[in-house]
């Protein structure tokens, strides 16, 4: 069986393509703008407005799965409409559907979100991503929704950079103390997604860390990780700026971990030195 990864030249795409050629997986990954360069992957061109070219390329591969880790950020016609699309291209085919969601779904007004929370988005980014999640539900009821949070890799992700920016002083801005989320490790993250791509489980999952941290105090761990003096990160209150989103947004993945066989570790965890 043929595994698709919609978004594989991303972040967590990139991760998800290393799990599969690591582990012997039949795979293929998509791209957008620039192909990932792993070795025993095929790579094929997709931008996922093109409802025509989308259908033809599931034909091509014959994908028995299909993982939507793309990231089409704020624009609605990619991240909403696209997943629209592969959520309908994938059932009129009987294709299996793991697609991604995002702690951005939530407004952050209850303390707690667990899998049974409705999505409240509060900006452009996370209103699109919750249409996505109504899209698949509705198309793919055998689909799993996935919710995750910040993701964090071993020197690669975003977050990482913005922190060594930081302290390098070639950044402007600061690490908001109260803006709070569950960070998870990429690799963490991409073994949970396989794992749901292996298993007929459907509905919403979440695969987020234990830990509720701020972004500062993330940042805190990520440079002390990488040898870096934490003093010479700013810090900031996220209220006093006016940025539109969520300030508090804990994912409880309890229920969903209760489930796996991956064990999704925790920031304090995954960024300790030792």
């Amino acid at each position: 069986m043929t595994a698709l990864i919609v978004g594989g030249s991303g972040f967590l795409g990139a991760e998800l393509v290393r799990q599969a050629v690591s582990d012997g997986r039949e795979a293929a990954a998509t791209f957008h703008s620039c192909p990932g360069d792993r070795p025993g992957i095929s790579w094929h061109h997709l931008d996922l407005r093109d409802a025509h070219r989308l259908g033809e390329l599931l034909d091509a591969v014959q994908a028995g799965v299909v993982i939507n880790a793309s990231s089409g950020n704020a624009d609605w016609a990619v991240t909403a409409d696209g997943s629209f699309r592969l959520a309908k291209e994938t059932a009129r085919r009987g294709i299996r559907l793991v697609h991604v969601s995002s702690d951005a779904v939530f407004s952050g007004s209850q303390p707690v979100y667990d899998e049974t929370a409705l999505p409240d988005p509060v900006t452009s980014y996370g209103a699109a991503k919750a249409a996505a999640e109504t899209a698949a539900r509705l198309l793919q009821p055998s689909a799993a929704i996935a919710r995750t949070s910040l993701i964090i890799g071993d020197g690669g992700s975003a977050h990482e950079r913005v922190v060594h920016e930081l302290a390098a002083g070639t950044r402007k801005g600061a690490l908001f103390t109260d803006d709070i989320r569950c960070p998870v490790h990429v690799a963490d993250l991409a073994a949970g997604l396989w794992e749901l791509a292996d298993s007929d489980a459907a509905g919403v999952f979440h695969l987020a860390g234990p830990d509720a941290v701020s972004r500062y105090e993330l940042g805190v761990l990520i440079a002390r990780r990488d040898g870096l003096d934490p003093a010479l990160l700013p810090s900031g209150l996220r209220a006093d700026t006016g940025l539109p989103g969520a300030l508090e947004v804990r994912l409880d993945s309890r229920a969903t971990q209760r489930l796996s066989t991956v064990k999704i570790r925790g920031a304090r965890n995954f960024l300790s030195k030792g």
